[in-house]
């Protein structure tokens, strides 16, 4: 007979054990090169595609088609709505970070969530990227919010996963912390 694979919360409780053994044996295993490639369309509409990434310095090959993403602006910044602007992207991306560190770290610590949902707001001024006076052109406040329910779990849990879950998530790192950023350009 073969063994039943522990899922909780759809996370394959065996595999993130194995996965954090191989990195822990093998750091390297733990690095990647991820990317995304934007195309503009037409006015402040654009076009974008993820595909593949690499790990431990090999590209893979499981994704057989690219993801597409649409982003424009609403009318009020010129735009058609096509798609969300690059500024809400991000806070989906802390969204998406937030969560799925949420609900793997649960799963790996037994408890199960009946619900989970992430609201993320930030606040801008586009001064700055129009060219005029005003703060910087990023975000300058974010707020991420959970909305949790488990079966299982005290509050003292939950409240201690989600921290944890805000001290190693990706994304709220890239977000909290300086990271280098080089451009270049290729004239055609």
């Amino acid at each position: 007979m073969g063994t039943t694979a522990t899922v909780r919360n759809g996370i394959d409780v065996d595999r993130l054990l194995e996965t954090i053994k191989a990195i822990e044996s093998d750091p390297v295993q733990g690095s990647f090169t991820f990317s995304a490639t934007s195309t503009w369309s037409e006015g402040t509409h654009n076009v974008g595609q993820i595909h593949g990434f690499t790990h431990a310095g090999v590209d893979d090959t499981g994704r057989s088609q690219s993801f597409t993403l649409e982003g424009d602006e609403p009318p009020v910044l010129l735009g058609n709505n096509a798609g969300p602007n690059a500024v809400e992207l991000l806070l989906q991306a802390l969204g998406f970070c937030y969560a799925v560190g949420y609900v793997a770290n649960a799963a790996a610590q037994g408890i199960e969530i009946a619900s989970l949902q992430m609201q993320v707001e930030g606040d801008l001024d586009v001064g700055k990227f129009l060219g005029l006076s005003g703060p910087r052109p990023g975000f300058t406040a974010i707020r991420a919010r959970a909305r949790v329910s488990s079966p299982n779990a005290t509050v003292e849990q939950l409240k201690s996963l989600c921290q944890y879950v805000q001290d190693s998530s990706p994304v709220r790192d890239c977000l909290a912390n300086p990271v280098p950023v080089e451009t270049t350009l290729e004239v055609v």
